[in-house]
Order: C-alpha cells, then sequence, then structure tokens
C-alpha cells in the first residue's frame, strides 16, 4: 500500500524507524498491559495482593531484568505503568535508554455487542485523541488495541467483525496522525470446541475484514503491525492440532489474508502455556514465509515462571529476573527454529 496521504514526513521517518526497532532480529515484545482486573487476577493466584505498590514493584522487577533488550525490542505498558518511575527515572525513559521501544494499550476493554448474545466489542475511541498526544509527549513510540473474536454456535456473525474492523481501523488510523505505530490486535479466543479448521476459517475471515478496513481508513499497511492468534483448536475441542498442523495452518491462513506489505506479525500466546506457545512459534519459523518478519508479543507465556518466583519477595529478583530471561531467549531461539520443544510434537 502507498503511503497515506496526509501523513507528515516527519513522522513517516520515525514511523519506519519505530516499526524497524520493533522487528529487530532475534527480538520480541513483552506485553506488560494487563489491566487491574487481569492482573489482579494473576496476582491472586500467588497469593499477592494488588495494589499500586506490589504493581509498580512486579513492572519494575520485570523491567529491570539484566541484558533484557537482548531479547526484547518493546514493551506494551498499561496506562499506570507509562507515568510511573523505576527509581528515580521514568519507565519510558529506563526503556529507551537500554533500546527498547516503549509502547502503551490505549484500548479500554471488552463489552457486550448489542442484539449479539455472547459477542463483544472493544471500547476507548473517545478521546483517544488526546490521548495518544499525551501518551507520544510522555515518550510512547506505538500503541496497541485489542479486539477479540469469540468461535461458537452460529457466532462469529459478521457483524461481529466487522464492527471490531472498523473500530481497529480507526484506531490505526488516530495512531498514525499522532506519530504513534499502531499494533493492531485481532484475537480469536481459545475458548470453546470448535475445531482448528474451524479456527482457521474465522481467523482468515477476520484478518481479511480488518485489512479491508485499515485500507478504507488509509492506514498505512508499512507503518504498523499485526498481532494476532496462531491457528489453535478450542481448548475444549478432544482433537487438539500437533505442532505441524498449527503451522501449516496459520502460515496458510496468513497467506490467503495478510497483504505483503505488513512488515511484521508478532503472535500473542492466547492463554497457551509458555511452552507450547513457544513451540508453535518455533514450528511457524522454521516454515518459508515470504513476505514478512514473524515475532511473538507475549504476556503470560514471558510471564507466569517470574511470577511464580517473585510473589512479591524482594530476595526473589534475581531468580524471578533469570527465569523471564530464559524464556525471552526460549523465544527468541524460536524464531530462527532452533528452540528444542520439551513433548511430543504430535501432541499439545
Amino acid at each position: 500500500m502507498s503511503q497515506k496521504a496526509g501523513l507528515p514526513m516527519t513522522y513517516s521517518a520515525e514511523l519506519a524507524a519505530t516499526t524497524q526497532a520493533l522487528l529487530a532480529p532475534g527480538k520480541g515484545l513483552l506485553a506488560a498491559d494487563e489491566s487491574f482486573p487481569s492482573i489482579e487476577k494473576r496476582f491472586k493466584e500467588v497469593g499477592l495482593p494488588s495494589t499500586e505498590a506490589t504493581r509498580l514493584a512486579y513492572r519494575s522487577m520485570l523491567l529491570g531484568a539484566p541484558d533484557l533488550n537482548r531479547y526484547i525490542s518493546g514493551v506494551i505498558l498499561f496506562d499506570e505503568t507509562i507515568h510511573q518511575k523505576i527509581g528515580r527515572m521514568p519507565v519510558v525513559e529506563a526503556l529507551l535508554n537500554r533500546q527498547i521501544m516503549p509502547g502503551i494499550k490505549v484500548d479500554k476493554g471488552t463489552a457486550a455487542l448489542p442484539g449479539l448474545p455472547g459477542e463483544h466489542v472493544t471500547e476507548g475511541l473517545d478521546g483517544l485523541d488526546v490521548r495518544l498526544s499525551d501518551y507520544r509527549n510522555l515518550g510512547a513510540r506505538f500503541t496497541k488495541w485489542r479486539a477479540v473474536i469469540t468461535i461458537g454456535q452460529d457466532i462469529p456473525t459478521h457483524a461481529a467483525i466487522a464492527t471490531n474492523a472498523r473500530i481497529l481501523a480507526m484506531f490505526a488510523a488516530m495512531s498514525q496522525e499522532a506519530g504513534l505505530v499502531p499494533i493492531v490486535e485481532p484475537e480469536i479466543l481459545m475458548d470453546g470446541s470448535h475445531t482448528s479448521e474451524r479456527c482457521e476459517e474465522v481467523t482468515t475471515l477476520t484478518l481479511r475484514t480488518v485489512f479491508s478496513a485499515l485500507a478504507e481508513h488509509h492506514v498505512a499497511y508499512e507503518h504498523m503491525l499485526l498481532k494476532t492468534s496462531m491457528v489453535v483448536a478450542g481448548a475444549d475441542c478432544p482433537q487438539q492440532a500437533g505442532l505441524d498442523e498449527v503451522a501449516t495452518r496459520t502460515l496458510r491462513c496468513f497467506g490467503n489474508s495478510v497483504p505483503a506489505a505488513i512488515p511484521g506479525i508478532v503472535f500473542l500466546s492466547g492463554g497457551q502455556s509458555e511452552d507450547v506457545a513457544t513451540a508453535h512459534l518455533n514450528a511457524i519459523c522454521a516454515r518459508p514465509h515470504p513476505a514478512w518478519v514473524i515475532s511473538f508479543s507475549f504476556g503470560r507465556a514471558l510471564q507466569a515462571p517470574a511470577l511464580k518466583i517473585w510473589q512479591g519477595q524482594g530476595e526473589q529478583v534475581v531468580a524471578a529476573q533469570h527465569a523471564l530471561m530464559q524464556r525471552a531467549q526460549a523465544n527468541s531461539q524460536a524464531l530462527t527454529g532452533a528452540f528444542k520443544p520439551h513433548f511430543d510434537s504430535k501432541r499439545q
């Protein structure tokens, strides 16, 4: 796709530089943008209260890991975090000093989609232009917006897919106009008993609809990233796809729906365990993919072992950071197909 009409050339150069930095070879993104309810749920699993102090301590532990920039090119932050400091240094400055791009989740979560039971729409467009300006002034270099698509009986509907696609496109256009690289995230939820075949069908339709909306809103493909799901069976499906099938279906889906002009695709883990998410990433990256850089943008699949070790204990910071770095290194290896799964390739 050609340069977006009206996009300032100064922004164009900045967006290109940020995109290139985020897609640095051997690196991926750390998603540390959990909302208050999400991080409270994770903390509860290890017996830790969710307070401003504990959230800052946790994220300071993650972002302070030695050599984090060896495997991590960018961090997606939550609104609370981007306004905080690690010690005396603003979080954004601390990341930039380590050549890690700071980004920000700008959506405000999902709500029920009126008239469409079981389907959702993501909110947050109201006042987004002002918030984008504020985030840019704070030093953010990119943004992220998540839409969720549920597979179930008679869903997703075309209306739900199209509504979320239009909103994703408006978010992306507004981000680029503010000088921020948008990460467009349509997530196909793993919830349910659907097959991997059905997941491929829905993912292909969703991505085609999203890119059609992006084109209609004149979003510059070359200055955005796609964050999306791997093509897997639902968590309750009795027949789970093996690694080879996941890789085949995922890359076929992308070939049928993602424009070649998109510079990179970063995967979400979407409820998969850390080992399975990395094994799937490895299987996908081991296959030829003609157009895009493929990488990861994991949250729980990077953080889970570190949180389990840390549990709010200062004396466990070093061990927790080591666990985080082990996961980051494993996913870096997966980007070249060099990760060795610890389970049979024919099972999840």
